[in-house]
């Protein structure tokens, strides 16, 4: 198979599903500015992106699932792009990972999926995603645009707020998570209230 970018990658017990390196923000603490991959894969800088068919047939090779060898815990939609750029892709390939290996599915996302579409798209992720984890990172919509620049302006940080009110209501999973050493302990505890309390979601530090 011709060599795109590490499309699959292990990492913490999961396998993980570099979709894209698209994303619309531009946060100054991202992991890709600073190395080309994580754990032990050359590079997820992606030549170009790879098919539904692409990643299926790559799925098929690490031959995941259940009792399988290698065995992991989920499948994990994460790389140097923000995954839910390719939305109709990503659950297809879920939809994929349910009926072939029966492992729990989770998407790593910024929780801007329905500015980058236009519309609301918490509904689409419904008996296909057990998992969301949503990057907060941020205790105001000012303080989010100075940290994470996104191409939306101001108006992104309300609607991560809104896409994860949403998305809890389809999704059983679902944790907000911060940037330790990013932001000042005080705002961690902010963005903590606001998930725990206001939103009644989890929260991580990572």
């Amino acid at each position: 198979m011709e060599y795109i970018g590490d499309v699959l990658y292990d990492y913490a017990g999961g396998l993980y599903v570099n979709m894209t390196n698209r994303c619309p923000c531009r946060c100054e603490f991202c992991i890709r500015t600073m190395v080309d991959s994580l754990g032990g894969v050359d590079s997820l800088w992606l030549k170009r992106e790879p098919s539904v068919d692409e990643v299926k047939a790559m799925l098929k090779e690490w031959n995941v699932g259940p009792g399988l060898s290698p065995k992991y815990d989920e499948i994990v939609f994460c790389g140097y792009g923000e995954p839910l750029e390719r939305l109709d892709d990503v659950l297809e390939i879920c939809l994929y990972v349910k009926q072939t290996t029966g492992l729990r599915t989770r998407i790593n996302t910024n929780g801007l999926a329905d500015l980058i579409h236009g519309k609301p798209t918490a509904w689409r992720l419904s008996e296909l995603v057990d998992a969301v984890s949503i990057s907060l990172n941020a205790a105001s919509a000012e303080k989010y645009n100075e940290l994470c620049h996104p191409k939306f302006g101001v108006e992104a940080w309300p609607a991560i707020l809104k896409y994860t009110q949403d998305v809890k209501a389809y999704v059983p999973d679902v944790t907000m998570s911060v940037v330790s050493g990013t932001i000042p302990r005080e705002d961690i505890e902010v963005c903590r209230r606001i998930a725990e309390k206001d939103l009644g979601v989890k929260f991580r530090v990572r």
